[in-house]
């Protein structure tokens, strides 16, 4: 699987432009959302080689949205890479049983959001 496009999720605009500053450089198409909402429709609508998906937002948050995402026919082959402020061993595990493939905590690095891409390579 090659990496081309992420959609970045987060209610909190500096951590969206930090995450979103940090793909570009490095040469990664990025799409922003600000919700839960809006990840499940920028999935469907641009289909994203991979998700950084925050957890704490309003209206859905990011565990509800992965499983949704998880679900669905045309978004379930998407990784989801978890980008939180929550670093509970409860959360990391939940996360995975919603879903998602990794778990970054903030404040989190250049390198940790660059490895996660590569990762998925």
């Amino acid at each position: 699987m090659t990496i081309e496009t992420v959609l970045v999720v987060d209610d909190s605009s500096t951590q969206l432009l930090s995450i979103q500053n940090i793909i570009t450089e490095a040469g990664y198409q990025v799409i922003t959302a600000k919700s839960g909402i809006e990840a499940i429709e920028f999935a469907q609508k641009y289909n994203p080689d991979l998700i950084f998906l925050d957890i704490m937002m309003p209206s859905m948050d990011g565990f509800e949205a992965c499983r949704k995402l998880s679900m669905e026919k045309s978004t379930k082959e998407i990784p989801i890479v978890f980008v939180s402020n929550k670093d509970q061993k409860a959360d990391r595990v939940w996360a995975s049983m919603q879903g998602g493939k990794a778990y970054i905590v903030k404040p989190y690095s250049k390198d940790q959001i660059i490895a996660q891409i590569e990762a998925f390579q």
